[in-house]
């Protein structure tokens, strides 16, 4: 009905389906979502609609909506999917920066095989189990050094804000690579390149043009890049829980 509240996939029983000699096969949400994912990663988001999903299954797409209801559900079932893929110890290790460059590389590595994630993730409220785990794993990795529970759930923002910016920028990079057939140091040397020299030479733009001409952070590798502007937000981190701790 249209003035229904729309209810969470999370509170929704799945329904079980029973197949037999004159019934069409039964399906589950796992297969619907898992066909989505690889719709998505194929060829984008745009492209996992129920009717693309039921062709693949080959159904009607009206029979999947007895598994998934709406398409928002169904964007939260793959999100939850691609985050089930982070691979996390039972518990933090009571090393908080150890426990979270595990974290923010297991999810830049779910985000880099499934391009449209974390566009997915930032876009909508979600809360499903795998991201639930992934979170409270986060936040206990600050648990019992007499932390705030705000000064916590704030330092896991800062960390989900650098790691999701950091990974969209990333993909961005890559789409465009095969968009235009030019990798991004083709890129660099043939397409902006010589723009950049212009700018330099002029003199009108001298901090630009140091960061240009003395950066280092400009020649690492995306794995580096990340690993470095990783370590500065944790560094951060470090220096505001000893502040706080001081007071």
């Amino acid at each position: 009905m249209a003035d229904e509240e729309p209810t969470s996939i999370w509170m929704q029983p799945e329904r079980q389906e029973r197949s037999g000699p004159g019934r069409r096969p039964g399906y589950s949400r796992a297969q619907v979502t898992r066909t989505a994912v690889q719709i998505a990663d194929a060829e984008g988001v745009e492209a996992a609609t129920m009717r693309r999903i039921a062709c693949e299954l080959g159904t009607g797409a009206m029979s999947l909506y007895r598994y998934v209801p709406r398409r928002d559900d169904l964007f939260d079932l793959m999100i939850d999917l691609a985050m089930g893929e982070i691979e996390l110890p039972d518990g933090p290790s009571g090393d908080w920066r150890g426990d979270l460059t595990l974290l923010a590389r297991q999810i830049r590595a779910a985000g880099l095989r499934h391009p449209w994630l974390i566009a997915l993730l930032t876009s909508r409220p979600t809360l499903g189990p795998s991201l639930l785990r992934a979170h409270e794993f986060a936040l206990g990795a600050f648990d019992g050094i007499g932390l705030d529970i705000d000064d916590v759930t704030g330092f896991v923002g800062m960390l989900n804000d650098y790691i999701n910016s950091a990974v969209r920028r990333e993909i961005g990079w890559l789409e465009e690579a095969r968009r235009t057939g030019l990798d991004p140091e083709r890129w660099k040397r043939d397409y902006i390149g010589p723009y950049v020299r212009q700018v330099v030479e002029s003199g009108a733009f001298p901090l630009f043009s140091r960061s240009v001409l003395d950066s280092r952070t400009a020649h690492l590798t995306p794995d580096e890049r990340f690993q470095h502007g990783l370590d500065r937000i944790l560094d951060a981190i470090a220096a505001l829980i000893a502040s706080l701790r001081s007071r």
